[in-house]
Parts: structure tokens; sequence; C-alpha cells
């Protein structure tokens, strides 16, 4: 008798959706350095999520940018005025 395993099949809007409704988050640091001299830094930091978890989670940095969001396009431009 074959041993049998279940199967979960799970589409890629499945994944993603489970993705953007928990959040994920992907840090790295990257140094490279010769004879003990640090020659370049990069940190990467990047967050995948949905507006909603975002917002939950305190993220929400897009609303005062004024090259993301109408309404702080606006206020700017009153500010300016």
């Amino acid at each position: 008798m074959p041993i049998q395993h279940p199967t979960q099949a799970s589409s890629l809007a499945d994944i993603l959706e489970r993705v953007l409704d928990k959040g994920i988050v992907i840090a790295g640091d990257i140094k490279i350095s010769l004879a003990d001299v640090e020659l370049l830094s990069i940190k990467i930091r990047l967050v995948v999520a949905s507006v909603d978890k975002a917002r939950e989670i305190g993220i929400d940095w897009w609303e005062a940018d004024e090259n993301l969001s109408t309404k702080a396009m606006k206020k700017k431009a009153k500010a300016t005025v």
C-alpha cells in the first residue's frame, strides 16, 4: 500500500492574499570591506502588506508624500500660496 501525503494546492492568488493579510518583512545588510576599511554598506528593509495591515502596524508614510498622495499635494500647494 503506497504512502499517501495530503496535498494542498495553493494558487498564486491565494498565497498573495495570505501574504498581504498577514504581512511579511524582509531585512538584510550588505557590507563590503577591504583590509578592514568599509567600502560600501547597504541596508535593505522591505515590508510587503496590504494598506490596511500597514496602517494597523503604524506605517502610513505614503499619506504625507506629495508624489504619492493627492491630499498631501493639495496640502503643500495651500501652504505655498
